[in-house]
């Protein structure tokens, strides 16, 4: 729980310091999307729902995928940027090497050998949301904002 926390302030802090604006919600703890999908309604969110997969690098590496909750890991993408073929890590791996709870994985405050490969579709959307480490929160920021954010965290980033 002290990481999840640990995330959860470098998340906020970092928005603060990049003076990006954002709204912060308390709520159940939300580790599935059944959950994720009745929370958002009984709050009214209007925003896009994000998520970010764990993924082992072939080779060496891991990297977080951050695109809509919805869409799909496109392997063959993934692997034209980095040059390494992706697969989906495990959950004990990823609390391991994350410190992130499996359905709450944050891209924000994340070890800095850690790649990050964002879905370009994400900068045009008018609010994104997403899980900063504690799964009983939710923020929600602009998606123009999202690169800035993402950048100020000194990783490799991967834009598909």
């Amino acid at each position: 729980m002290e990481s999840l926390k640990r995330i959860y302030d470098i998340n906020r802090d970092r928005l603060n310091a990049l003076s990006i604006p954002f709204r912060e919600w308390q709520h159940e703890a939300i580790l599935d999307f059944d959950t994720d999908i009745r929370v958002a309604s009984e709050l009214g969110w209007t925003g896009t729902h994000t998520k970010s997969l764990f993924l082992k690098l072939k080779g060496q590496g891991y990297a977080i995928y951050l695109t809509e909750k919805d869409s799909r890991l496109d392997a063959k993408q993934i692997k034209a940027v980095t040059g390494k073929r992706p697969s989906i890590c495990d959950d004990d791996e990823m609390v391991e090497v994350l410190g992130c709870l499996p359905g709450a994985v944050c891209p924000i405050g994340l070890p800095e050998y850690v790649t990050l490969i964002v879905d370009t579709t994400l900068y045009q959307h008018e609010e994104l949301l997403y899980t900063p480490g504690l799964p009983e929160f939710t923020f929600g920021f602009a998606g123009k904002h999202l690169k800035r954010l993402l950048l100020a965290g000194n990783h490799i980033l991967y834009e598909i």
